[in-house]
């Protein structure tokens, strides 16, 4: 099927899969002309810098989204139970139940995490400072909110991992149900 692509913002789609599906180093230029449709003529007319251009781009579409999606839900929200368990919902729909790789996580493992080490560690720490938020907001103890946030976006992570490598993706559910359990207060919790 033919795709039309007229501007830059058609094409960061489907770079980011490319990029998942093959990390920074692996997606060679003919790879993503095949994926986007475009020669390297187009690829260079709308990423001048080439490959780490957009990369940029793609990172900074990825981090909006979360953004708009994710983040600011999470500091914004007036019901902290609400969003906290919202933001398991999108981010389990944005990774697809764990069948989709987390194209900021890979980059963080890869060899490129070095060149692109900004904007991947701006991503996890906003995610993890507005889940920690919402936290205190639930009735997490502040001392401690910030080690529940972090211990649950690098559960997702992990999970996401573990579930591509076991080719089960009910293990991203499985685990991001023990997340969600952690970040209420119910009897017992006390964060």
């Amino acid at each position: 099927m033919a795709r039309t692509v007229t501007e830059r913002s058609d094409v960061l789609p489907l770079l980011a899969e490319v990029f998942r599906e093959h990390g920074y180093e692996g997606a060679s230029l003919s790879l993503i002309s095949k994926a986007t449709g475009l020669g390297k003529g187009s690829l260079y007319h709308f990423f001048p810098g080439g490959k780490a251009e957009m990369v940029e781009a793609v990172l900074a579409e990825i981090d909006g989204w979360f953004e708009a999606n994710v983040f600011r839900p999470l500091r914004a929200g007036d019901d902290a139970t609400a969003v906290v368990a919202a933001m398991f919902t999108t981010v389990g729909d944005y990774f697809r139940s764990g069948r989709r790789v987390c194209l900021v996580g890979a980059l963080s493992l890869s060899d490129a995490r070095d060149r692109f080490a900004g904007a991947l560690r701006d991503y996890f720490a906003r995610w993890v400072e507005a889940l920690a938020g919402a936290l205190i907001r639930v009735g997490h103890p502040p001392e401690h909110a910030g080690d529940v946030a972090a211990e649950v976006v690098g559960g997702i992570q992990g999970a996401l991992v573990l579930a591509r490598a076991l080719d089960r993706p009910e293990v991203f559910t499985r685990i991001v149900s023990g997340l969600r359990e952690r970040c209420a207060l119910g009897e017992g919790g006390s964060g």
